[in-house]
């Protein structure tokens, strides 16, 4: 993991990344322009090695998406994969004030950038998927349990560190996040997720109503491939 710099970006194109910015939180008040990482460059170097490069900016540099002619870095983001202990694993679906609102896909979240002089390595990767996993699910795993398991190459070039956690009940993970969605809702929040389901197998996807997220298949259906 190494730090890049943002590629300069012409007046033209910063002003109509903005106004598309400005739509966007117009039509959505939750949308926030907080600090996240994008990725600049992906490739092996070697057998189960990657190099990537990391860019610092804000969620406002993917409305450049939407601006003809213009180019928006990769996002840069960990989810995980949740086993239940008889051998399903959990999917969520994100809530309507997100930025996907009744999307499913694994619970995780963008990658934000290291602060007061941190380093971004895998230690601080796998840290920010346990704090994931902790917001969304209330789910307390430590970081080092949590297993680096695949990396995706999917919608716009986006990058994305999936880890695997230890199997709990399913008992255990409805209580965790029966909690934590109680909890937000308690400080006038919307949880980010507004449910969770355990599939049994990859066919059961296609019971799921709403858009998936582009990596959700590929990686259920490695999940009960390898188990």
């Amino acid at each position: 993991l190494a730090e890049a710099v943002e590629p300069p970006l012409s007046p033209q194109d910063a002003a109509a990344r903005d106004r598309v910015w400005d739509r966007a939180v117009k039509a959505n008040p939750a949308l926030f322009d907080g600090p996240v990482v994008a990725c600049g460059e992906l490739e092996r170097a070697g057998p189960g090695v990657l190099r990537l490069s990391w860019v610092r900016v804000t969620y406002r540099h993917y409305a450049l998406r939407r601006v003809p002619g213009a180019t928006a870095l990769p996002s840069l983001f960990v989810n995980v994969v949740q086993p239940t202990d008889d051998g399903r694993v959990l999917a969520a679906r994100m809530s309507p004030s997100t930025a996907a609102p009744g999307r499913w896909q694994l619970p995780g979240g963008s990658v934000e950038p290291p602060q007061d002089g941190a380093v971004l390595d895998e230690a601080a990767l796998a840290g920010q998927a346990a704090r994931e996993l902790a917001e969304e699910l209330g789910v307390a795993t430590a970081a080092e349990d949590l297993e680096l398991w695949v990396v995706t190459r999917g919608e716009n070039g986006s990058v994305g560190l999936t880890y695997l956690a230890p199997a709990l009940p399913e008992v255990t993970l409805r209580a965790h996040f029966s909690a934590a969605a109680a909890a937000e809702r308690s400080q006038g929040h919307d949880p980010e997720l507004d449910t969770i389901v355990l599939l049994g197998s990859p066919d059961e996807l296609a019971g799921l109503d709403g858009p998936h997220a582009d990596y959700l298949k590929p990686i259920v259906c490695r999940f009960f491939e390898q188990g």
